[in-house]
């Protein structure tokens, strides 16, 4: 088989993306080694791929790429796979009685695509009917980052806000939609910078068209679920 034809069967098997769970697939073993042992081994593994590039390793610029590479695999945008940064999702007895709809939009959002391991930015909305207790609003800011920082997909990643909120709050009565741009599609393949990509999940009250309807309006959002 000549070379184009490799690439070619090689960009065929990239491009089975499908998912078959809310989970983040990990290994058994994924956690045996601490995180000093995974950069050293991903600093390494960095490396060779420079130098396969044919970068100069020994420049003042790129000899300390593999390290600071390493170092932010582990511990920034793919921190949240361990689940010891989890956040503590404190919540409080609902003292007001407030029955009516809790919205927190536009949170940031960094993530990875797992397909490329290029970024994903975009905005979270979430929504919550009390069932008796409230979190405090930055805590889901934290749930959001948290999950976000993993290799992911968009839709495992807004299933997995909501599921968590949902055992933290103890109600179904949770929706979650997110508008993020991927670079994987922005920067590379179709170079289209305009396009976004939306995905939804509404539980409970929300898969009631009205309530969900007036989740949308609150966040602005005009597409029709």
């Amino acid at each position: 088989m000549d070379l184009e034809k490799q690439l070619r069967a090689m960009e065929d098997n990239s491009d089975d993306h499908i998912s078959s769970s809310a989970e983040t697939p990990l290994r058994p073993d994924a956690f045996e080694l601490s995180d000093i042992e995974k950069i050293a081994s991903i600093k390494e593994d960095v490396q060779n791929i420079m130098q396969t590039l044919g970068l100069d390793l020994n420049d003042d610029s790129l000899k300390g790429t593999p390290n600071r590479v390493a170092k932010m695999f582990v511990q920034e945008i793919f921190g949240g796979l361990h689940p010891e940064r989890k956040p503590k999702s404190s919540v409080f007895e609902n003292k007001y009685k407030y029955n009516e709809m809790l919205v927190e939009k536009n949170i940031t959002l960094y993530s990875t695509c797992e397909h490329h391991l290029l970024p994903i930015v975009g905005k979270a909305h979430i929504a919550y009917i009390s069932n008796g207790t409230v979190v405090g609003l930055s805590k889901m800011n934290r749930i959001v980052d948290y999950y976000a920082k993993r290799p992911q997909v968009q839709e495992r990643l807004t299933m997995q806000i909501v599921q968590e909120l949902q055992k933290v709050l103890k109600t179904e009565d949770v929706a979650c939609v997110i508008d993020a741009k991927h670079l994987c599609v922005n920067s590379r393949g179709i170079r289209d910078i305009d396009s976004s990509t939306v995905t939804s999940e509404f539980g409970g009250a929300f898969k009631n068209s009205e309530k969900r309807r007036e989740f949308l309006d609150y966040i602005k959002f005009d597409t029709q679920f």
